[in-house]
């Protein structure tokens, strides 16, 4: 089931406190960025996030769930009612998360 645009809308409300969030359509879903770097996406209407080290200490119980058949897990993400958590997990998961691959031109 892809995600819906109104979800999307809603999280990146959410998330309207930082800057630089960006995010790619991708096949029904929903790529986010922060800075450029991936740090999670919109799946079936679920924000899941990388399972970064800061992600799993700001996290200790959320579960890992598959965003697509064939993917990594990646951490769900219950509390995206509260803004200034997201704003402090986003921010704190920034310096693990990998650079973006330079494209070959």
């Amino acid at each position: 089931m892809p995600s819906t645009k109104e979800y999307l809308s809603f999280i990146l409300e959410q998330l309207s406190d930082l800057d630089e969030i960006t995010h790619k359509a991708m096949m029904g879903e929903y790529i986010l960025y922060y800075r450029g770097r991936i740090f999670g996406g919109v799946y079936d209407d679920r924000f899941l996030v990388k399972p970064v080290k800061s992600a799993r200490e700001l996290m200790p119980d959320a579960a890992l769930e598959l965003p697509y058949e064939g993917a990594k897990e990646m951490l769900l993400v219950d509390n995206v009612d509260d803004k200034e958590f997201l704003f402090q997990l986003i921010t704190a998961m920034y310096d693990e998360l990998p650079e973006p691959k330079k494209r070959r031109k």
